[in-house]
């Protein structure tokens, strides 16, 4: 029998790893606001046949100040479902973790979150996790650091002049390419271990500037101008990212899952979806 994904909120990452599933194989039901683009429009449409028959959830929508919306409206269904559900993953952000000053964290850092949005992914982790313990949900939660790839680098703003160095002091951000998202999902299903956090980022954390600088450099384009973070016009959304500086540990991913990163630092991304473009 073919095995049925219900994804959540089928955007960019779940999308990536949805393509690595064999169709002969798998059934993916996926959720969009709107539908349409071979999903179906959630809120708004009956998702009980799905849930019935799904083998493995996939949840990346982001949260409100109440926490996951899956759970506020499908928690009853959800733990009803428990028992046929072989895995249940939820992608959350390394944001959970606060500032640290660019200090390391690991999946066993104490969770002190410095953003409204981070707060919100702490509590719906915690949320996740109640009712994994009460219903057996075979929960596995992703901690996923800033997303880059197709269509999400910073090429274009290079290309037309928009983009920016801002200069914040020991500032540093862990990234992820989405290709290396899909294939640690794709191990946690081959490998599934219920109550497991597995954070997802690659090997060599790095100042924002660093990486607009390798993206001219690769494009042979002028090194855009460093600008102070202090004094920079920001949207009060951009600014936030730079509230928290810390540097994320990926090992159990590599340990417990076996994964080799397809990027393990930007620079190899960022060549990658140079040759793509």
């Amino acid at each position: 029998m073919k095995k049925h994904l219900l994804s959540f909120g089928h955007g960019y990452s779940a999308q990536a790893f949805s393509a690595l599933l064999d169709p002969d194989l798998w059934q993916i039901t996926g959720t969009s606001r709107a539908g349409g683009n071979q999903t179906i429009a959630w809120p708004g449409t009956s998702i009980s046949p799905a849930l019935e028959t799904a083998t493995h959830v996939l949840v990346s929508i982001a949260p409100d100040e109440n926490g996951d919306v899956v759970l506020k409206t499908l928690g009853d269904e959800i733990a009803r479902a428990a028992p046929h559900l072989e895995w249940v993953g939820y992608l959350s952000t390394t944001g959970v973790y606060g500032n640290h000053d660019g200090g390391w964290v690991d999946e066993a850092t104490p969770l002190t979150p410095s953003t409204k949005r981070g707060e919100m992914r702490v509590l719906a982790e915690s949320q996740w996790q109640e009712l994994a313990k009460s219903a057996g949900l075979p929960l596995h939660i992703f901690r996923l650091a800033g997303i880059y790839g197709p269509g999400r680098g910073p090429f274009a703003k290079v290309r037309n002049g928009t983009a920016r160095r801002i200069i914040k002091k020991n500032q540093v951000f862990s990234r992820t390419h989405v290709a290396d998202i899909a294939q640690v999902l794709a191990a946690s299903v081959a490998h599934p271990n219920p109550g497991a956090i597995y954070n997802v980022c690659d090997d060599f954390p790095a100042p924002p500037e660093d990486v607009i600088g390798f993206a001219a450099e690769l494009l042979g384009a002028p090194i855009p101008p460093a600008i102070d973070f202090d004094t920079a016009e920001m949207s009060p959304m951009a600014r936030s990212f730079y509230a928290e500086s810390k540097r994320v540990r990926n090992d159990k991913i590599r340990d417990e899952l076996g994964v080799k990163l397809l990027f393990p630092d930007y620079q190899s991304g960022l060549r990658a979806l140079l040759e793509e473009d």
